[in-house]
């Protein structure tokens, strides 16, 4: 079990900031998405959040709290990352790690407040570290220093307090480039098939025909892979593979690429349920989604994406992060699968839940293929 070196609970007033620009909460401008930034909260559900107590979403915004105590935890864990949300009420923001927490808890008027903050990971602790450091209306800055090699966001709010939140967002940091943009250097491709995979003038990898399947010469177990992606026809399929089997063809889970979506969910899908303990197959349940065949963001024969945030022909950026068994996507800044795949363990993908390294591929799917892919980084969870 990893231990932090101390249990610590900070706590801050914060000063008044000025009230944010209340247009279209809960988006992200295209250079945003460019640059990699994330929603941790859709503006109309708690999807990505687990709660305990009074949660819901009203005027397009999280609100937490009421006559109960109130805690909500993202579902999923970051590394290095830069956050900023907004938020009115009194409530604490805490980071776990085991269990243990660094916190910062925040009083301020009615009116709109901005909270910023980055964690960083200290790769020259032993034991691993995290610095965190918050900036308040330009003014307040905190740091704090403990041992974890994971982080979850929990936002807590005290019996007859209510909070509400809105533009939470989040840049995952310290990623390194997997594709240089002039070659095929650190990729492969496996033998005997027919995509052509070549790299464009403009620095970007192009693949045309199919099926094929580019591989990375690196494995990676847990990560943050972000990716951009741009379709040239209609409705064409492709797919971001990892944790793959080595040498293998297309063997791996599959981050979908399919902008095939109906106005109304007509495709049912057949999802199955295993115990988080046993990994005894529980049932299987019929969902009907908007996405033809999963939709871009799915996880290919596990879990659909929630609905469409790319267009065909336009440049799109894909977020995968893999931690453990629990999965999680977002395209163009809109999280579309949070996924545990309670499976039994095994060491192919298609066959059970695989926890082991496995290199990144890129599929050429059929004759139709017709795909670019650029800005491809990857930062690893620290062990």
């Amino acid at each position: 079990m990893r231990t932090l070196a101390a249990t610590a609970v900070f706590l801050l007033a914060l000063p008044c900031v000025r009230a944010a620009d209340a247009d279209q909460p809960n988006t992200l401008t295209p250079a945003e998405i460019a640059d990699g930034w994330i929603l941790l909260f859709d503006g109309k559900t708690t999807f990505g959040w687990k709660a305990e107590g009074e949660a819901n979403v009203q005027d397009a915004s999280l609100v937490l709290g009421g006559k109960t105590a109130t805690r909500a935890i993202s579902t999923t864990e970051f590394g290095n990352c830069e956050i900023r949300l907004e938020y009115k009420g009194r409530m604490q923001m805490a980071f776990d790690a085991d269990g243990s927490t660094a916190a910062l808890g925040a009083v301020s008027p009615s009116a709109w407040q901005t909270w910023h903050a980055k964690v960083q990971f200290d790769a020259a602790k032993s034991s691993g570290g995290v610095s965190f450091t918050s900036k308040v209306a330009h003014q307040v800055e905190m740091d704090v220093t403990y041992k974890c090699d994971h982080l979850r966001f929990r936002l807590e709010v005290p019996a007859g307090e209510q909070v509400s939140l809105r533009n939470i967002k989040l840049k995952p940091q310290g990623l390194k480039p997997l594709f240089n943009g002039k070659d095929l250097t650190g990729w492969k491709v496996f033998p005997g098939r027919k995509s052509q995979f070549t790299v464009t003038p403009e620095g970007w990898i192009h693949v045309k025909n199919g099926p094929g399947d580019l591989q990375t010469e690196g494995q990676w177990d847990d990560f943050v892979l972000q990716i951009d992606c741009l379709t040239n026809g209609d409705r064409l399929n492709s797919g971001v593979f990892f944790r793959c089997r080595p040498n293998e063809y297309q063997n791996g889970y599959e981050a979908q690429i399919h902008n095939g979506f109906t106005a109304e969910p007509t495709k049912e899908y057949t999802l199955e349920e295993y115990d988080p303990n046993t990994h005894q197959l529980m049932g299987k349940k019929k969902a009907k989604y908007t996405a033809i065949d999963y939709g871009t963001g799915a996880i290919y024969r596990r879990i659909p994406a929630r609905f469409q945030a790319a267009k065909d022909r336009d440049w799109f950026t894909m977020t995968v992060i893999a931690r453990g068994n629990h999965i999680a996507t977002w395209v163009n800044g809109i999280q579309m699968v949070d996924w545990t795949d309670n499976r039994p363990p095994s060491e192919n993908a298609r066959n059970g839940c695989k926890l082991g390294k496995g290199p990144i591929s890129l599929q050429g799917h059929d004759p139709t293929t017709d795909l670019n892919f650029r800005n491809i980084r990857l930062g690893e969870f620290p062990k």
